[in-house]
């Protein structure tokens, strides 16, 4: 055994006769001291400082660009979520450099500096009055503003590149490196939930301390605290480097993804219909948990199919552009699988994209007084929204039974953010009426004597909203992604982010050329239709009925798997929300055998079929003991299933009991 690392031998049937080993992990995956919630405390320690100094710089950025920078709101606006976009899109790029090079840690480490470049330089040119245009003067009844050089924009564009790129390389990343500190799924579930209360937390004094420093005392103090949080945070990550539990990255993960697609097109004329498990390729030293070729995208299959022209010298089989393994087939079988719900989220990313520029808008119209000296900053109208999350997943964590699933978590949020959109669309419905009685229509700048604590409503709204579906949503990817793709998942989430922003300023161009919704001045645009317009945006996710066609819940068909003799086919069919049918059809009975099963489960948004035929799953036959009224206990791991359905990751056995001949789920996991 070598000292670089210890060998794990994994055995498993296949077929009853290819015998299955093979791993070999790294002290640093596996050392008994390492790894942990011992190390939670560094992990979310670098996290609250970087999340501290992104959420500072970044929450105001539109305040800044507006007073500072002499820039109109809506193009203030466009800017800003472009920005927005790029900073939930670059996480992408930290996920892949430490997925395929250097691991997290390091990848971490690295932009975590970058983004300290970034915060020098924002602290320069708040402080420095020759980066930045002059002040807007008021000369008669006009207010003159002097446009920034090309030269300041430049300067500008620098800093915030350098602090955006740190930001979306540390941010998800770090989330992915936590989760690897722990190796059962509910550890790794109660993480996440606490990675992003603190995460929410953090973003909450940042956007009310240091939004206040900025607005009242000055952007430069501002910015220094900034530089001053992300030092920390940087410092403190890196203490915990001896407690981390390290996974060290295996080449660059989308490579398979041309390869299986280059080798399935050059056998695209192979049977692998008929072909047995033994003629696929299964890899020589590669862990494949038990793993046999499934019947979705049956194409794709033919990567593995074995023949004469990938044979070596030797006689041996070895991986090439013209032969993949199995486990690599199938993982990008996962990846197609879930791709269909991960881009149902654009629906919704795209609408939060535009409202959390539009918020800040409102505030800047109407009386942010709180009592009669504090004003509240504009900006700072986003902890709102950020308490609504904190609160929703603690809530969540601690206190609703049954434990929601992930799916379940994305449907509730879902609808509770469509329903955000609506209150509003209300409330600027309102606030556009004041603005009518007070005839403020043509006052550019007035304020509107209504309380911008209005706002409070549907910012609380949209983060319970937030606190059910994105927690919901990294776990689903983190979950379900091949494991060469963990940090990848957890940035799934970002990259959705950045796109909706993306969109977000194309559909603010669009209704700016083509309504008078958004003009400069919102008091004489219609807002309240640019909500209602969100609403209907958010609603697409229901139409498009993705999340239920997609991504099925194998757990409730197991248990018809696995009481059926090998000739048997089923086919699924979803009859309404929450309730679905299977119909046995075998050929050792005459007619047809019905069973129901009636799960509630907010996943399943539509009809769905699935057909499938069941070919050496483990069992010829599995009669039901005793009688059909006797309760029993059918333990799936122990039948070795759990392989061969594609949940070698379960960690408890499934349990069901028959009554009357309707099979029925005693423990939901």
């Amino acid at each position: 055994m070598e000292a670089a690392g210890r060998e794990l031998q994994l055995q498993g049937k296949l077929s009853g006769k290819e015998e299955i080993e093979v791993e070999t992990r790294s002290d640093d995956e596996y050392h008994p001291k390492r790894g942990g919630w011992i190390t939670f405390p560094f992990v979310t320690g670098g996290m609250l400082g970087m999340s501290v100094a992104g959420g500072g710089w970044a929450s105001n950025l539109l305040v800044f660009l507006i007073t500072k920078f002499n820039v109109k709101s809506i193009s203030a606006t466009k800017i800003g979520n472009v920005i927005f976009g790029t900073n939930n899109l670059l996480p992408i790029v930290g996920a892949f450099i430490a997925d395929s090079f250097f691991g997290p840690f390091p990848v971490v480490a690295t932009f975590s500096f970058i983004s300290l470049l970034g915060m020098i330089i924002l602290t320069l040119i708040a402080s420095i009055p020759s980066l930045r245009p002059s002040t807007c003067a008021t000369i008669g009844s006009s207010l003159t503003c002097e446009a920034p050089s090309k030269f300041q924009f430049s300067v500008l564009y620098a800093a915030i590149s350098l602090a955006s790129l740190g930001l979306g390389g540390t941010s998800f990343t770090i989330a992915t490196m936590g989760a690897d500190q722990f190796d059962k799924p509910h550890d790794q579930g109660v993480f996440f939930n606490w990675y992003f209360l603190a995460l929410y937390l953090a973003n909450v004094i940042s956007i009310t301390g240091i939004i206040y420093i900025q607005n009242n005392v000055g952007w430069g103090l501002g910015f220094g605290i900034c530089f001053v949080a992300n030092a920390i945070g940087l410092v403190v990550f890196l203490l915990g480097k001896r407690f981390y539990k390290q996974v060290k990255p295996k080449g660059s993960p989308f490579v398979f993804i041309a390869r299986v697609l280059v080798a399935a097109i050059w056998k695209r004329k192979a049977s692998a219909a008929t072909s047995r498990d033994t003629d696929y390729y299964y890899g020589d030293g590669t862990l494949v948990d038990n793993t046999i070729p499934t019947k979705r995208f049956r194409l794709l299959n033919c990567a593995a199919l074995k023949t004469e022209t990938d044979k070596q010298f030797d006689g041996s089989y070895a991986r090439s552009w013209k032969l993949c393994t199995v486990k690599e087939v199938e993982d990008l079988k996962t990846l197609m699988k879930i791709m269909p719900l991960w881009s149902t989220g654009i629906f919704l990313g795209t609408p939060i994209g535009i409202s959390t520029s539009l918020f800040i808008l409102q505030a800047l119209t109407m009386d942010r007084h709180l009592g009669p000296q504090f004003i509240i900053p504009a900006g700072s109208f986003a902890v709102f929204n950020l308490l609504a999350t904190a609160i929703s997943i603690f809530v969540i964590d601690r206190f609703v039974p049954p434990k929601l699933t992930p799916l379940q978590r994305i449907g509730i949020g879902h609808v509770i953010n469509i329903v955000a959109f609506i209150v509003s669309a209300l409330i600027e419905r309102r606030r556009l009426g004041v603005v009518r009685e007070h005839n403020l229509m043509n006052h550019p700048g007035s304020v509107v004597p209504m309380s911008a604590l209005w706002l409070v409503a549907s910012l609380s709204v949209l983060g319970i909203g937030e606190g059910f579906y994105l927690p919901g949503q990294v776990a689903l990817f983190y979950e379900e992604f091949p494991k060469s793709l963990k940090s990848t998942a957890t940035a799934m989430s970002s990259l959705l982010i950045g796109i909706g922003f993306f969109l977000s300023a194309a559909i603010t161009n669009l209704v700016d050329r083509t309504t008078g919704w958004l003009p400069n001045d919102i008091n004489q645009g219609r807002l309240d239709n640019v909500f209602w317009m969100l609403a209907v945006i958010g609603m697409q996710v229901r139409d498009k009925r993705l999340a239920g066609k997609n991504l099925p819940n194998r757990l409730d068909i197991l248990p018809l798997l696995a009481l059926s003799r090998e000739e048997d086919d089923f086919t699924i069919k979803g009859k309404n929300f929450w309730d679905f049918s299977a119909m046995k059809r075998s050929k050792h009975f005459h007619g047809e055998q019905e069973s129901r099963i009636s799960i509630f489960h907010l996943g399943f948004t539509a009809n769905f079929d699935w057909g499938f035929e069941l070919e050496q799953i483990g069992l010829l036959e599995k009669d039901f003991p005793g009688s059909d009224t006797e309760p029993f206990d059918l333990q799936l791991r122990e039948l070795n299933l759990l392989p061969r359905l594609g949940l070698s990751d379960l960690r408890e056995p499934l349990d069901f009991f028959v009554e009357h001949g309707s099979i029925h789920r005693s423990l939901s996991l």
